[in-house]
């Protein structure tokens, strides 16, 4: 519960902190009518409006489990980065439809200074954002949260790319603002891709091999265990849930068995920080 409220907290500062940004820039677009500027302040815009179906799945975590979804409401987190790549793909169609627009009935662009001013700012706002968001998650041990953050960091370098559009403007290459309104367009689109395959790989249950090596490799610390098998590990929100069989001498008794589950479930949670609920059965050795 503590560690999704940390994550509401980031989201709504980081909320707001794209919000100030993207509305700073939409005054500058309208002034100026710089396509590329407007690309990014839409990116901008749905990068702000992604915070609100992750702070809608941190705010269910916290509820606990119940009767009928007795492994609380973890999954939601993934759904929510269903939603966010969504948004996200969105912003890629408009943006993408707006530089087109733009290359076949072309605008003046004016306010080259207030553009550039309003990329730097785009740039300033997202990288703060991402280093706010990138702390927290991992804090925390939210991948969507680091991810939205790593997100917001690309979105920064994008916001500095509008510079090239009024460099063109400048030296007397108008062309060059859609142009770069399409660049931008292609970078959100590949940040769309990597989020969808890390949101695929959270929906059918896959986790890092690197996890699975820690789970695996943390019970033969223990006295008493022989061998390590059937280990199982699924992110379930922002926390990994995990069953673990383990082998031990056949001649020990049931409340010394018991007594070495509980040590190799407390080694797995030194281990993996990010663990939340982890089921040990042990069994005799063959």
């Amino acid at each position: 519960m503590e560690s999704s409220e940390r994550g509401i907290r980031a989201l709504k500062i980081s909320l707001v902190g794209l919000g100030l940004t993207a509305l700073l820039q939409l005054i500058v677009v309208f002034a100026s009518g710089s396509v590329a500027l407007l690309a990014d302040t839409i990116h901008n815009f749905a990068d702000a409006a992604t915070s609100i179906p992750l702070w809608i799945a941190f705010a269910f975590a916290r509820k606990g489990a119940s009767r009928r979804y007795t492994y609380g409401y973890g999954k939601l987190e993934d759904v929510a980065g269903v939603v966010i790549v969504l948004i996200i793909f969105f912003s890629a169609c408009v943006a993408a439809y707006e530089s087109i627009r733009k290359i076949i009935h072309p605008e003046p662009v004016t306010q080259l200074g207030w553009v550039a001013l309003a990329a730097i700012i785009g740039f300033l706002g997202n990288e703060a954002v991402a280093v706010f968001r990138i702390r927290v998650g991992r804090a925390i041990h939210s991948a969507a949260l680091v991810a939205d953050g790593q997100h917001a960091r690309v979105d920064g370098f994008t916001s500095l790319a509008v510079l090239i559009g009024v460099a063109g403007v400048y030296f007397g290459f108008p062309i060059l603002d859609p142009i770069v309104g399409i660049a931008i367009t292609i970078a959100i689109l590949f940040i769309v891709k990597d989020a969808a395959v890390a949101v695929w790989i959270r929906l059918i249950d896959g986790i890092e091999p690197e996890i699975l090596a820690q789970i695996e490799h943390a019970p033969m610390h223990i006295e008493g265990v022989r061998a390590v098998h059937d280990v199982r590990a699924r992110w379930i929100g922002h926390r990994v849930s995990s069953d673990v069989v383990i082998d031990v001498d056949p001649t020990v008794s049931v409340e010394a068995a018991d007594k070495i589950s509980r040590k190799v479930e407390q080694a797995v949670r030194d281990h993996v920080p990010m663990l939340g609920k982890v089921v040990v059965r042990s069994r005799p050795a063959a």
